[in-house]
C-alpha cells in the first residue's frame, strides 16, 4: 500500500474520501488549509473531530498539517479575476499539499471530489487545478452522487460532525467561473509571485 496525503475540509466528501482509501490500507497523512478570516474556527473543530472518529475506527495515527490559507486568498482577491478564484485557490491548496507530501515522502495526494458536484469539480476547472503539481491525484468519490456520499459519512459516524453549523468560506465569488482554459490561469498567476506565496504557507505550517 502506499502514503498518501489527504485534502481535508470540514465537509462531508473529504471524510467519507478518506475511510475509503484507509479501508484498502493505505497510510494517510492530512492537510488543512485554514481559510481564517474567510471562515471561522468550525472547520478546523470539525476537521479535528473527523480524524478522530477515523482513528478509532482504522487504527491510524493521520497527522494533521494546519497551513494557513487566507493570506493567499486576500492576495489572490486583490490581483487576480475573481471569476477563476476557486481554480487558483485550488492550484495553492494542491502546491502546498504536494511540499507536505515531499517532506513526509508520500506518493499521492486525495481529496473529496466529486465531478461536477460544485463549480471548482467541473472537468475543464478541475484539470486546471491539478495541473500545478506533478504527483498523482486520487478521487476516490469521483463518480458518486451526494445522496450516496452522504449515506457513507453517516454509516461511518461524521456525518452529524460535517453537518454542525459553521460560517461558509467568505472567498468563494459571487459568479464562480464552471470552465477555465490552463493559459488563462496561467496568465492569471503571472500578476502574483507564486513560489513566495506557497514558500510562506509551508514555512508557517504546523503538524499538530
Amino acid at each position: 500500500m502506499a502514503r498518501g496525503v489527504m485534502l481535508m475540509s470540514g465537509g462531508i466528501d473529504s471524510p467519507v474520501a478518506l475511510h475509503y482509501l484507509l479501508k484498502q490500507g493505505h497510510e494517510m497523512l492530512t492537510v488543512h488549509m485554514d481559510n481564517r478570516p474567510f471562515t471561522d474556527d468550525t472547520p478546523l473543530e470539525k476537521v479535528t473531530d473527523h480524524l478522530n472518529v477515523l482513528r478509532s475506527l482504522y487504527g491510524q495515527a493521520l497527522p494533521l498539517y494546519l497551513l494557513p490559507h487566507g493570506p493567499t486568498q486576500i492576495e489572490l482577491m486583490r490581483r487576480t479575476d475573481r471569476h477563476v478564484g476557486c481554480v487558483l485557490c485550488r492550484r495553492f491548496m494542491w502546491r502546498s499539499a504536494e511540499k507536505i507530501a515531499e517532506r513526509e515522502g508520500a506518493t499521492f495526494l486525495a481529496t473529496g471530489e466529486s465531478l461536477g458536484q460544485v463549480a471548482s469539480q467541473t472537468l475543464s476547472n478541475m484539470r486546471s487545478a491539478t495541473a500545478a503539481v506533478s504527483v498523482p491525484i486520487v478521487r476516490p468519490l469521483i463518480g458518486f452522487d451526494k445522496q450516496e456520499i452522504e449515506a457513507v459519512a453517516k454509516e461511518i459516524g461524521t456525518y452529524g460532525i460535517s453537518t454542525r453549523p459553521g460560517l461558509c468560506c467568505q472567498a468563494v465569488p459571487d459568479k464562480p467561473a464552471t470552465r477555465s482554459g490552463l493559459v488563462q490561469i496561467l496568465n492569471e498567476e503571472t500578476r502574483i509571485d507564486v513560489d513566495a506565496m506557497v514558500d510562506e504557507v509551508i514555512r508557517k505550517a504546523v503538524r499538530l
